[in-house]
């Protein structure tokens, strides 16, 4: 696919976050996608696998919302296989806690698929406002 094949799926898979629906997220990510939080705080983690991502790290994510959680994108560059993206969440926690963190998102898509994504966020928000991530979801390294 060209960079700008890729950037419209990536587009889509925001245009899809945005009015929280959807599935083009999960439609197209790979079996073998890798999901890098990075940082040193108890979210970093490779994510490994479609199991991983959707169940571990985003299902951890996702019980902290009443309703699916929404980050809106507003800067996309795609240079060859990767798709930066600049996006801002939109979020209140089941208790009442604004979750508006700010992301740079870099995919990396291979024949069509989501293969990997790199985050780039406020840790000192995701810990503050969700808590440290339980090592107990977090996937064996390996």
């Amino acid at each position: 696919m060209s960079a700008a094949d890729n950037k419209r799926l990536v587009q889509q898979v925001f245009t899809d976050s945005a009015s929280r629906s959807g599935t083009t997220f999960a439609d197209n990510l790979a079996e073998d996608a890798s999901w890098i939080v990075t940082g040193q705080y108890s979210w970093s983690h490779e994510f490994k696998g479609r199991e991983a991502i959707q169940n571990g790290l985003m299902g951890h994510f996702r019980s902290f919302f009443a309703e699916r959680p929404r980050t809106v994108a507003f800067n996309f560059i795609a240079d060859g296989d990767y798709v930066a993206v600049e996006a801002r969440g939109d979020n209140v926690t089941k208790t009442g806690q604004r979750y508006d963190n700010e992301y740079c998102l870099v995919f990396k898509l291979e024949n069509g698929k989501i293969k990997e994504i790199k985050e780039y966020c406020d840790s000192a928000l995701v810990e503050r406002v969700l808590g440290r991530f339980p090592e107990s979801r977090k996937p064996a390294a390996g």
